[in-house]
């Protein structure tokens, strides 16, 4: 059973989605939730045609084979969902897109608080890229009063689909749009927010140059607006950032996932800023325009690796500065110090031997701690880690950490055990 029903790029066209919003349509989709989770799809689909096909009759004229297909879609895009929206996923629909580049629930959330703390209840925002929704049913449920937009129709169907199911139909509305140059924000326009298209028809797209609409397309929209947020990749060149603006990257559960651009009414005055968010909380640590230089220093009792959206954001100063410590190298983003600091911005281990890297040294030193379980880490190094793993042989009931790094010219590594991961 493929993916995608008829007439859809990967998730539910418009006919197949009013059809699943009839209460025949809830029960098919409560039967392919069941269905999808067994192994066999092709009888899952004939059980769920059959349904439609004895209902046809409530399902608004739709074709019974095309509705059982994009239910049984939405049964298997939902199980994927779970992992962004958790338990709201079950409410929501999808396009296979539309998931992929959809905000998660807690870094939607996060910014949605920002909007409503720097604008007020009641706020007019325009999401110009409305994708699924994700983004607007967050901001909405924020206080805002969201215009969302897109141009793909069934994307923007799936998006109102979602409000409603959401709870935030009276505050949020979807539509179809083109945004372009000639976009210009209306008079009731308080903020907007736009997460531009960053797949293609040969999947994800990494020049923002050939994002839809493209990067300086975009960022004119913005700086036109009173107050806005541009999401993007977090890999996103520094030198595509427009001066004046607060640059954020956020990272979920320890894995960054996006960059934020807030300007105008919305910039902070902090130049470039790392958020984590994990277990509900949000940390924090920022910087100003001049990126600063963290002082080197020899290896110490510990070692840091600071979160990959500290990295991001060109920070790794200022989380050495919190753990009092220096780079092993100024060019690798691992802080050596003989403090003992409790951060979220950085995981922290125990250095417990460290040597120029040599595989017979390092055999010897793994099995010499009864290591079974090794975890390797590396930044800087061109070593081959399931090589490396396979080369160390470890046996025995302990694990020790390896990480692979360089200091000035030389391969170095270091035996470690975490002593803690960021709260």
């Amino acid at each position: 059973m493929p993916e995608t029903g008829p007439g859809e790029q990967g998730g539910t066209a418009s006919g197949a989605l009013t059809a699943l919003l009839t209460p025949v349509g809830a029960r098919l989709l409560e039967r392919a939730a069941q269905e999808g989770a067994g192994a066999d799809a092709l009888r899952a689909a004939t059980r769920l045609r059959a349904f439609a096909e004895e209902h046809a009759d409530e399902l608004g004229g739709h074709s019974p084979a095309d509705v059982a297909a994009a239910a049984l879609t939405q049964a298997r895009l939902r199980a994927r969902a779970r992992e962004k929206f958790g338990g709201r996923a079950d409410r929501m629909f999808f396009t296979r897109d539309g998931l992929e580049q959809a905000t998660r629930a807690e870094a939607a959330r996060h910014r949605a608080a920002r909007f409503a703390s720097a604008l007020g209840p009641g706020a007019q925002v325009a999401d110009l890229c409305c994708g699924i929704g994700a983004d607007a049913a967050a901001l909405a449920e924020a206080g805002m009063r969201v215009d969302a937009v897109d141009a793909d129709p069934s994307t923007a169907a799936v998006a109102a689909a979602n409000f409603a199911a959401l709870g935030v139909g009276g505050r949020a509305r979807a539509r179809v749009g083109t945004v372009g140059p000639d976009w210009a924000p209306g008079p009731d326009t308080d903020a907007v927010f736009c997460d531009p298209a960053r797949r293609g028809g040969r999947g994800r797209v990494f020049d923002p140059d050939a994002y839809s609409p493209a990067w300086d397309t975009v960022c004119a929209l913005a700086a036109s607006a009173p107050a806005a947020c541009v999401k993007a990749a977090p890999g996103l060149p520094y030198e595509r950032i427009p001066q004046g603006v607060s640059a954020e990257w956020v990272s979920v559960g320890g894995d960054v996932k996006e960059a934020a651009l807030w300007f105008g009414g919305l910039a902070d005055g902090a130049a470039r800023r790392a958020t984590l968010l994990r277990g509900g909380r949000a940390d924090t640590l920022s910087g100003g325009v001049q990126e600063a230089q963290a002082p080197t220093g020899r290896v110490g009792r510990y070692l840091y690796e600071p979160d990959g959206a500290v990295v991001r954001a060109h920070l790794v100063a200022e989380a050495a500065a919190l753990v009092g410590g220096g780079l092993l190298d100024p060019r690798i983003a691992y802080i050596a110090s003989d403090e003992r600091v409790e951060t979220p911005f950085c995981r922290a281990y125990e250095v417990h031997e460290a040597m120029p890297f040599s595989l017979k040294r390092l055999r010897a030193a793994v099995r010499a701690r009864g290591a079974g379980t090794v975890t390797i880490k590396k930044r800087g190094s061109a070593v081959d880690v399931e090589r490396l793993r396979r080369d160390l042989r470890p046996s025995g009931p302990g694990s020790v950490v390896v990480v692979l790094t360089r200091i000035g010219d030389k391969p170095f590594c270091l035996l470690c055990s975490e002593v803690s991961a960021a709260p």
